[in-house]
């Protein structure tokens, strides 16, 4: 027998499952089919700058990323609490008057938001910070929710729906209140941040409390059955376990009865600049709802490390997978930021775009955050598709389908297996 358990994809989930795993004294090997760890969360080093794939924060009251990840030895660097919003008026700004209170006057002429706005938004904070653990709210959509609460229309549209579908990676506010609700505590209770080696790094700290090549690379997997894992090169590996931790599509290639909910897709380019128009730390916000751009931000703006010392890193999000050639969106989207930042635009260069097709699980109304499940007997699965669409998700999903496969084999050993869900 190669392993107790083999875990197929080393992303956050199968990565989090892995640590659980080891923890508990039970052998384990992922394979995983790209050059390296991490899934959705890698990051490139190209001509000296941090190009994360996707643009992604970690929000640091994650539940499972405080568990398992060491905040001082990534170096993380903090957004401001904050958005800058583009719209018809120029740009204007949005702070979390909480965190910094002396803003709210300056900012009360804001167009954005009116006070019973603020005051809306002020209580919703509240309410969902202190929300019981374990209650559920109400299963509507983003979009519904917003409403019921009053918000004002102008308000929802310039920035829950630019904010929000960055979010979700979905336009619509589609999602499920429940989602929001959980992210909107994320953000009011911790910081949002981004590590000094990229959103990579997170992976990378993870795959450092492995045992020494418990990880295989470049690997994928062709097939996979009750104890037995077929590789492409035609090795076969047993196991007692195995875990599905790949996307959805991927285990369901694998497993056809594996779930797998639709994914939202996602662009993002990135140009260099010598130069940032905005010097702080913020997010920004399309809130006029015309042209490619959803939100930007300045990455080297937050962490230097994302670029080298004589340039800025410039960060484009546009939703979906738009048609045409990579040259034409790009056209499309400098000269949405020419209008935002006038003519140095023109010399920025390009760096890469990245299509992401399985950017993010849809977590529409009635989505069951599952944890991890059983597919087949002796076959698991994990993904942030059973639970919260979110780095955080994926770990605590990993983690969960560890603590069910520890009870099989114990069960199946006749033992009591340890208690992994607190």
């Amino acid at each position: 027998m190669d392993s107790d358990v083999i875990i197929v994809g080393a992303g956050m989930a199968g990565l989090s499952c892995a640590r659980a795993l080891q923890q508990q004294g039970i052998d384990c090997r992922l394979v995983e089919a790209s050059d390296g760890v991490g899934g959705r969360v890698r990051t490139d080093t190209f001509r000296g700058f941090l190009l994360d794939r996707g643009f992604q924060v970690l929000l640091t009251a994650y539940p499972e990323t405080r568990r398992a990840l060491n905040y001082d030895a990534l170096d993380l660097h903090s957004f401001y609490p904050g958005a800058l919003i583009y719209t018809d008026r120029g740009f204007q700004r949005l702070t979390d008057y909480r965190r910094r209170p002396k803003e709210f006057l300056p900012e009360l002429r804001s167009s954005i938001a009116t006070l019973s706005d603020k005051a809306r938004l002020a209580r919703l904070s509240s309410h969902v910070t202190r929300r019981p653990a374990g209650e559920l709210a109400e299963d509507v959509t983003v979009l519904e929710g917003l409403r019921a609460r009053t918000f004002s229309e102008r308000f929802i549209q310039t920035f829950f729906r630019p904010f929000f579908a960055g979010v979700f990676l979905e336009p619509t506010l589609s999602t499920t209140w429940r989602q929001l609700e959980f992210v909107l505590r994320m953000f009011s209770t911790g910081r949002t941040a981004l590590p000094a080696g990229g959103m990579g790094s997170l992976a990378e700290h993870l795959a450092t409390q492995l045992a020494e090549d418990s990880v295989t690379l470049r690997s994928k997997v062709e097939s996979v059955g009750p104890g037995l894992v077929t590789l492409g090169s035609g090795e076969k590996l047993t196991c007692r376990a195995v875990v599905l931790a790949s996307e959805g599509p991927e285990a369901n290639r694998l497993v056809p009865s594996a779930q797998s909910p639709p994914y939202h897709e996602v662009t993002c380019i990135y140009f260099s600049c010598s130069s940032a128009p905005i010097q702080e730390p913020i997010l920004i916000l399309n809130g006029t709802g015309t042209g490619p751009i959803n939100n930007m931000c300045f990455p080297s703006r937050i962490s230097r490390s994302y670029a080298k010392s004589d340039a800025e890193l410039v960060s484009v999000t546009v939703l979906g997978n738009p048609k045409g050639t990579n040259k034409a969106l790009n056209t499309a989207v400098r000269a949405q930021l020419r209008s935002w930042f006038g003519s140095t635009v023109e010399s920025w260069e390009h760096l890469r775009t990245y299509r992401i097709a399985h950017a993010l699980p849809s977590q529409r109304p009635s989505h069951a955050s599952l944890g991890s499940a059983p597919q087949e007997p002796g076959i698991f699965a994990c993904g942030d598709y059973f639970e919260s669409a979110s780095i955080n998700g994926a770990m605590a999903s990993g983690r969960q389908a560890a603590a069910a496969v520890a009870a099989s084999l114990g069960a199946r050993n006749g033992e009591t297996s340890p208690d992994t869900a607190a």
